[in-house]
C-alpha cells in the first residue's frame, strides 16, 4: 500500500517597490530535514487514522513550523499530488497552498527540522532537489500570477 502524507506549500508576500510586479515579492517557506540527506521541502506529514487529507496538512504544518490554520489563507484552486518511491516503496503527497496573513509571522520547528528559509521562487527550486517539487513550485508561482 502507499504510503500517503499532505502538507501545505506556504508563501508570503513582501511589499512590492513601485517598480516592481506583484508576484516578484512573493516567497515560498521551506523546511530541512534533521535526519538523512537534510532535504528541503514544504511542510508535511503521514496521514493519521480518521484523519482527512486537509487536517493532515493543516496538522503538520502547525507541528513542523509553528503555525495554526488561523494564521494562514487557504487558496482556492490549488491541489497538487506528487508520486514518487521512497525506499522502494510508492509514497503520495498531497499539497494545498496557503498564504501567510502576517508575513512577519515567527516560525517555530519541530525536532523534525534543523532549518528554514523563506526564498523567492528561483532558490526554492535550488534548495528543493527534486524534479518534481521544482515543477510543483513553478506551477504555484505561475498559478499565483494568473490570479494577479
Amino acid at each position: 500500500m502507499a504510503v500517503r502524507a499532505c502538507g501545505l506549500i506556504i508563501y508570503r508576500r513582501l511589499q512590492p517597490a513601485p517598480s516592481s510586479k506583484v508576484t516578484d515579492g512573493i516567497e515560498y517557506l521551506l523546511l530541512q530535514a534533521s535526519d538523512g540527506t537534510h532535504h528541503w521541502t514544504p511542510p508535511k506529514g503521514h496521514v493519521d487514522p480518521g484523519e482527512d487529507d486537509l487536517q493532515t496538512a493543516f496538522r503538520e504544518t502547525q507541528e513542523e513550523a509553528g503555525l495554526q490554520a488561523s494564521q494562514l489563507t487557504l487558496i482556492e484552486g490549488y491541489k497538487k499530488e506528487l508520486h514518487y518511491p521512497v525506499r522502494g516503496k510508492p509514497k503520495t503527497v498531497v499539497y494545498w497552498l496557503a498564504e501567510m496573513k502576517d508575513c512577519n509571522t515567527e516560525i517555530k520547528l519541530s525536532e523534525e527540522h534543523q532549518a528554514f528559509q523563506w526564498l523567492k521562487l528561483e532558490d526554492a527550486c535550488k534548495f528543493a532537489e527534486y524534479e518534481d517539487m521544482q515543477a510543483t513550485l513553478k506551477e504555484v508561482h505561475q498559478f499565483l500570477c494568473s490570479r494577479e
